[in-house]
């Protein structure tokens, strides 16, 4: 699917991963409660994509496509989604000037909040 490029948004998904192990992490995981995938381009949306699952029913966060059902799938250019997860970049804006691509349960996709990324302290 995807060549060996280094991905920004590889460091991002390690610290949501250890975000949703704390107790902080976890609320967010109780709250939202859906199962998203997201496919982050190195360069341009739908080429050399790689897949994240981001499990918030399991609060899991690996890579590689979701196993089973997902809520929402997101598509983004790696450097989107780093502005979108240190809150550089609006999720709505984005989704306007067509830097998301959303596939799945649009009501699932809304609850798809900055939230669910660790504060920026850390990043």
């Amino acid at each position: 699917m995807a060549s060996n490029t280094e991905l920004k948004s590889d460091a991002i998904f390690d610290l949501m991963k250890h975000f949703f192990e704390t107790d902080e992490g976890k609320k967010v995981v109780q709250k939202v409660n859906l199962v998203y995938q997201f496919n982050i381009a190195p360069k341009k949306i739908g080429f050399d994509e790689v897949a994240y699952t981001v499990d918030l029913k399991k609060g899991e966060v690996k890579k590689g496509a979701v196993e089973g059902k997902v809520d929402a799938t997101f598509s983004f250019k790696d450097e989107d989604f780093v502005k979108l997860s240190t809150g550089k970049l609006n999720p709505q804006i984005a989704f306007m000037r067509g830097a998301i691509k959303i596939k799945g349960s649009l009501s699932a996709a809304q609850k798809f909040t900055p939230d669910i990324f660790p504060k920026p302290s850390k990043m």
